[in-house]
């Protein structure tokens, strides 16, 4: 019971809309036969976008409603917060919540159209990407130490890439930075895909990569994957070792998502809600399509989503004022 936004037929969501404008306000609360907008604030196309499609195809059918994506990309998820915390309809609508939405965006932009703890509620954590340090085959390194002491012997330091200022990608790296005193020089994309593309080509050296954008590049050979930055080692990659087994001590560092809904959703709706996610999450067509894309389910409480987003706040906001880093 899924549909794409994009395949909705026009008129018949313009007349619902409509109607919805037309209700009463107090009359607006949760309806099962009544589909559920899904907001993702990434392009289709993209591992953000595939994971929201993933869970809402069996997410629909244990909710026994239709679950509509509605993709409305731009300003670092800035756009997608701001219109499903606004939304008239809190009974009826879910948010793609990440790094960004909660963790990042706080400190990288002077003013929010949305406020990442008042103007939402958590209702569970949805996948975490792992992060995987690649680097051009044609460079000579094969592990990380090899790596590392060459990044350290380049008068000029090293060209890294990421997928936009304030991404997980380009925050990771600060912190890897940190950790290891390589000369790091950001250079930001908009986007994973037209990053990788130009490490294939050579003309950046290094990125941290997640796995659902990184992972085909690796096993087709055109990038060399140097370790994980993850605890543990993960398991679409099982001979990458973790940067941590290779001398980076405390080193952890991963994308997530998490799903979230307007402040105004009655608590029965979130835990309606959170109880249908984590059977979705912990369902094998899930599981299945999440190893595919060598992402992890993370199924939870409302509560722990919470915790974990108010710890990954504190973690990333440090690191973003250390290093001055804004976007607007």
């Amino acid at each position: 019971m899924f549909t794409s936004h994009n395949t909705w037929g026009r008129r018949h969501w313009l007349r619902m809309a409509g109607g919805l404008a037309l209700a009463p306000a107090l009359g607006r609360v949760f309806a099962q036969d009544r589909p559920i907008e899904w907001v993702v604030g990434y392009a289709a196309g993209g591992g953000s976008d595939a994971v929201a499609r993933a869970t809402a195809a069996t997410l629909g059918k244990t909710l026994g409603q239709t679950l509509i994506i509605n993709n409305k990309p731009g300003a670092a998820t800035n756009i997608a917060a701001e219109y499903v915390a606004r939304s008239r309809d809190a009974e009826h609508i879910l948010l793609t919540a990440d790094f960004a939405t909660l963790a990042a965006n706080p400190f990288l932009f002077a003013k929010l159209p949305y406020d990442p703890e008042k103007d939402f509620k958590p209702v569970g954590l949805l996948a975490r990407f792992p992060l995987v340090a690649v680097i051009n085959p044609q460079l000579p390194a094969r592990t990380w130490s090899e790596f590392a002491a060459w990044a350290r012997a380049q008068p000029n330091g090293v060209n890294y890439a990421s997928a936009g200022i304030g991404s997980p990608h380009h925050l990771a790296t600060e912190l890897l930075k940190e950790k290891t005193g390589i000369n790091f020089i950001h250079v930001p994309y908009k986007g994973a895909a037209p990053a990788l593309q130009d490490l294939v080509a050579g003309n950046v050296s290094f990125m941290l990569v997640d796995t659902a954008s990184g992972n085909p590049f690796v096993t087709a050979g055109r990038l060399r994957a140097l370790g994980v930055a993850s605890a543990r080692r993960i398991a679409s990659l099982p001979d990458a070792p973790t940067l941590q087994e290779q001398g980076v001590a405390d080193y952890e560092a991963y994308a997530w998502q998490g799903l979230a809904v307007p402040a105004a959703t009655s608590d029965a709706t979130v835990q309606r809600l959170n109880q249908h996610l984590v059977q979705a999450l912990q369902s094998d067509d899930v599981k299945t399509r999440f190893a595919a894309l060598g992402v992890e389910g993370l199924p939870g409480t409302p509560q722990e989503m919470a915790r974990y987003a108010a710890a990954e706040r504190e973690r990333w906001g440090r690191i973003i004022r250390a290093n001055n880093i804004r976007i607007d």
